[in-house]
């Protein structure tokens, strides 16, 4: 039997960076996934400065072998609707791919890993975890995304919950056919659904490109995602043979009802609890912060790890994201006048700028979070 203090079932973001935050704690912390890594994680993948300020990243040291791209603007419309370009004086986002920000995560993390490794089989005991017959903690985190087997234990994946379903491309633009790609690599492209119910984007990541469409409606999905190429090859000249094979994925958004966080013993992060932003579904900073809000409770609870310690992460939760909004004015609209707000409403460039990016997809208003108190004069150099 191999004991841990924390184990932490998931190796991305959320429990990469929990485990980045404990590693100087004193505690023996050990990584679960039932990847291995570098994993094939297509994502739309962008992070913002605060988010960097936050995780302590050295740009330069990133961007050796890794791609980075800044993002100064966004084109913002509505399919076969009208847009206008959102323009920065400075660089507000960054183009990640989820292949090499994980793993680069993870590897920084310090934390023991085991990879390939599916949880089967979570056992309560009177004061540890037995997780596969093999493992045992004093603290179980859950942070293995939509279907974690830790969340499902517990059983937080509500039905009454909001879900996005999405499915989504990335792939190499070869060199030959870089003018076949309309959008420019430092304005990713986001273009709403006629019905408000979803979004396509178009995001070009250097040499890559990652196209996508998500919704809440999963009714007629692959129509929509269909209908989107079309419309980016009709009106954003696309020109590219793209790959047959699309990636779909799931997640909950923090909407409607608080998710549930913790258990005794337990806590669930990221993806795993539901954390995702509601109206841009962006996960990875709400990912990245829930996990490092998880491992300050965990520091703080100084080996006691009952419900009652934890309840100070939910707290944390709440006080950081807000409680989940109950659902947005639009939704009560007939389909034909919400079709005729949306199309007005997106064409303003004021409405682009101040609400659909600075409040909606880069939270210009939330402040970055404070990086872990027992990081803040470490900076770890990470092995090629």
């Amino acid at each position: 039997m191999e004991r841990c203090d924390v184990l932490i079932v998931g190796a991305g973001p959320a429990g990469s960076c929990c485990a980045w935050a404990l590693r100087e704690s004193g505690l023996k912390v050990l990584l679960v996934d039932k990847a291995t890594f570098p994993r094939d994680k297509v994502c739309a993948g962008w992070i913002t400065p605060p988010l960097i300020d936050t995780l302590q990243i050295d740009l330069d040291e990133y961007r050796g072998g890794r791609i980075l791209q800044p993002f100064t603007g966004f084109r913002v419309g509505m399919i076969d609707g009208p847009d206008v370009v959102v323009r920065y004086d400075r660089v507000v986002s960054y183009g990640i791919r989820r292949c090499q920000f994980d793993d680069y995560l993870r590897r920084r993390s310090g934390s023991e890993c085991r990879l390939g490794e599916p949880v089967r089989r979570i056992e309560r005991m009177p004061n540890e975890w037995i997780v596969n017959g093999t493992l045992s903690a004093r603290v179980l985190v859950g942070a293995g995304g939509h279907f974690c087997p830790v969340a499902r234990f517990f059983g937080s994946g509500s039905s009454q919950l909001p879900v996005v379903r999405a499915q989504e491309i990335e792939f190499s633009i070869p060199a030959d056919s870089a003018d076949a790609v309309a959008s420019e690599p430092e304005v990713p492209e986001i273009f709403f659904c006629q019905d408000l119910e979803g979004y396509g984007w178009c995001v070009r990541k250097g040499e890559f490109l990652n196209i996508g469409l998500g919704r809440l409606d999963p009714a007629r999905l692959r129509e929509h995602v269909q209908d989107f190429v079309r419309f980016l090859r009709e009106r954003r000249g696309l020109r590219i043979t793209l790959p047959d094979r699309w990636h779909g994925h799931a997640y909950r958004i923090y909407e409607r009802a608080a998710p549930k966080l913790i258990g005794d013993r337990a806590l669930l992060i990221g993806d795993a609890a539901g954390l995702a932003y509601p109206r841009s579904g962006e996960g990875i900073r709400p990912a990245i912060e829930s996990g490092l809000l998880a491992a300050k409770t965990i520091l703080e609870a100084d080996g006691d790890y009952s419900l009652g310690k934890l309840q100070a992460y939910a707290k944390a939760i709440a006080q950081r994201f807000g409680e989940p909004p109950a659902g947005y004015w639009t939704e009560w609209l007939p389909t034909s006048l919400r079709r005729a707000v949306g199309r007005w409403l997106v064409g303003k460039s004021w409405f682009a700028r101040g609400v659909v990016m600075n409040r909606w997809f880069l939270h210009t208003d939330q402040r970055a979070l404070a990086p872990p108190s027992s990081l803040h004069s470490h900076s770890a150099s990470i092995p090629r």
